[in-house]
């Protein structure tokens, strides 16, 4: 289902249980298993007491309630909002400071937009502060690992802009003015001058600058909104329950803005690689990364990638499949033409595998997808062999009742007679064609024809023994005669099975273009999500360059050209990848095999992309870091 309307009520999605120790909460995994849509999520975090709840209420459209909401995106059709709300940062009543940092870190994880409340001003003050205000900013690093595995000259940095959210930083009860000296300025830029950094080396400069530098390396984007007091002091302690009416004008104002911001603005959640995600999988992303920290363990993007793809791509086969067998068992009535089953199958086979990869993702070496394709080839394979059967039955019924007369002149003894096998054998030519004509779409009447003929043979040869008006001549004539009808009989039979052999081949075969179609197309899109995940990086790097420039931080920004430069060659790297891949056509053993062949920027050499057969069995590589597609062993189907 999608999102089922706005809920009447808020839950929360995240809670320590009798332990003390965080778990996801049955109620709102549910919820978030039933939205299928891709989900944008944001989360509100700040201090205690410090207003953001009415910010989530706010965008959520509702005056009550915390931790989370799933609601219809107001602005994108076909997504759903999931509005995250911690608790508050700071309560000294709760005496565990790990407590909060563990949410936070979550909160940064879970969103593809974050918004960071706070109360006052972004002054000079302010942010000397902000390292034991907001110190949960500077141990990211220290909880969260983007990968497994990082080189020991790897930019760090570049993997946390491609995991962390947006940022938005909301600020309530602001009373300055937005100058700088007699100068007009925006919020934004009101936000990038509090996020300056100090020129020097001393460790009283390097506290002031570490949140500012966090801030700056690992959110690309960064906005600011600043709220005027919403209300009097008297009314600001029952804040929660006020009407607008009662509300500031001002602060109305700029709580729309904001609101429509970020219904504008924030992108639908991401993990790795920039593959977007349903309700499902966050629900599934949040058990992993729970399950991480009452482990002990540091939050690990790529791990929990790993677990949630993992998870992800069971559920992609199982649901596709399903979806298969519910189309192949809603035919109304077998047997069907072989023609009919086919296109069945084909329209059925397309649509799960539209299900699988709606659902799947990080399907290394296509290992889901292989076992899905012979699942289904399976359960084809199964509804074929239903098909024959039910053919079967029906011919054997219409021969019970075709031949029945003759039978009946059979048990009386009709044929024993002078001329009484010619007249057997009249009987016989006229009842085949009559029998042939009734089950003339039926895919086992030649097998059905020629176990009954076969079985008469040995009555056909006794009648014909007993017929004195032929001589031994023409008996043994007619004898030779008849095996060999019968041997012909029997070849239309062989070649029937040999054509619905034939017939499975060419589904095979279809069936292994559909997926190779999808997965071409699949690749296409992982491709152009990198890119665009790319350019994100580099825009923010460049970005961040000018900005230390500006300020004289040369060291700095020659850093920062050396992750420009690593990123733009890899960059170059994905587009020739990009343009390498092209799926030229699809033959098959004896009519030699598809090529995937670099088309621009590099060499031909099919040495590197190996096309392997043996005993039937055919591989496919897509290019050296693609593992294999296929590896099924088509012979053994037929």
């Amino acid at each position: 289902m999608a999102c089922g309307g706005l809920m009447s009520a808020p839950v929360c999605l995240i809670e320590n249980d009798e332990n003390g120790k965080l778990h996801v909460r049955k109620e709102a995994k549910n919820i978030l298993d039933g939205i299928i849509q891709p989900v944008v999520v944001v989360s509100v975090v700040g201090l205690y007491r410090t207003g953001k709840s009415y910010l989530m209420n706010r965008l959520a459209g509702q005056q009550s309630g915390i931790w989370m909401w799933c609601i219809p995106h107001p602005k994108k059709e076909g997504h759903t909002l999931v509005l995250l709300d911690t608790e508050g940062l700071g309560d000294v009543a709760k005496g565990d400071e790990k407590h909060d940092t563990w949410i936070f870190c979550l909160a940064v994880l879970l969103s593809s937009t974050l918004v960071y409340n706070s109360l006052g001003t972004i002054d000079n003050t302010a942010l000397e502060n902000l390292h034991a205000e907001c110190s949960y900013v500077t141990e990211l690093t220290e909880n969260i690992c983007v990968k497994a595995d990082v080189g020991q000259h790897e930019d760090e940095s570049a993997d946390f802009i491609r995991v962390f959210p947006s940022f938005v930083w909301t600020v309530r009860d602001f009373t300055l003015e937005l100058k700088r000296g007699d100068k007009l300025i925006t919020s934004d830029e009101y936000l990038e001058g509090a996020l300056k950094l100090k020129p020097g080396i001393s460790h009283r400069i390097e506290q002031y600058n570490l949140p500012r530098r966090c801030l700056r390396q690992f959110f690309a984007v960064r906005k600011c909104f600043v709220f005027p007091r919403p209300a009097s002091t008297q009314n600001m302690q029952r804040m929660e329950q006020l009407t607008e009416k009662e509300l500031d004008s001002g602060f109305l104002e700029q709580a729309d803005t904001f609101c429509s911001y970020v219904y504008d603005n924030s992108e639908p959640k991401t993990v790795t690689g920039g593959r977007t995600i349903t309700g499902t999988a966050l629900g599934n992303l949040a058990e992993v990364y729970v399950e991480a920290i009452r482990s002990g363990n540091v939050l690990c993007v790529e791990n929990a990638v790993t677990c949630l793809a993992k998870i992800q791509n069971v559920r992609a086969v199982e649901e596709a499949l399903q979806f298969y067998m519910t189309e192949m068992l809603s035919i109304a009535e077998l047997p069907k033409r072989p023609e009919e089953l086919s296109d069945i199958h084909k329209t059925a086979e397309k649509k799960a595998i539209e299900v699988f990869f709606s659902i799947s993702f990080n399907d290394n070496g296509q290992i889901y997808q292989q076992e899905l394709m012979r699942k289904i080839h399976d359960e084809y394979q199964q509804r074929c062999q239903q098909n024959q059967e039910a053919s079967r039955m029906q011919c054997e019924d219409v021969l019970r009742d075709v031949f029945d007369k003759m039978e009946k002149s059979i048990s009386d003894g009709s044929y024993l007679k002078p001329g009484g096998y010619q007249q057997y054998r009249d009987t016989l030519t006229q009842l085949t064609w009559d029998y042939r004509a009734r089950t003339d779409s039926q895919i086992m009447r030649e097998d059905v024809l020629i176990k009954y003929l076969r079985a008469k043979e040995e009555i056909g040869i006794g009648i014909l023994q007993a017929d004195q008006s032929m001589n031994a001549t023409e008996r043994e004539s007619e004898v030779h005669r008849l095996k060999c009808d019968i041997l012909k009989k029997g070849q239309r039979a062989v070649e029937k099975q040999k054509w619905l052999h034939e017939r499975v081949f060419e589904d095979m075969k279809r069936s292994h273009q559909e997926h190779m179609r999808q997965t071409t197309s699949q690749m296409e899109r992982e491709l152009e999500r990198f890119r665009k995940d790319n350019e994100r990086v580099l825009e923010a790097k460049l970005k961040e360059r000018g900005a230390l420039l500006q300020q004289n931080f040369q060291q700095e920004a020659a850093r920062i050209q050396d992750e420009i430069n690593s990123l733009k060659a890899d960059m170059n790297k994905q587009e020739m990848s990009h343009h390498s891949l092209q799926y030229i056509d699809t033959k098959w053993p004896g009519a030699g095999l598809s090529k995937l062949v670099w088309t621009k920027g590099a060499q031909s050499d099919e040495s590197q992309f190996p096309l392997q057969r043996s005993e039937g069995r055919v591989r496919i590589w897509f290019i050296k870091w693609i593992v294999p597609v296929l590896d099924f062993d088509w012979l053994s189907c037929i």
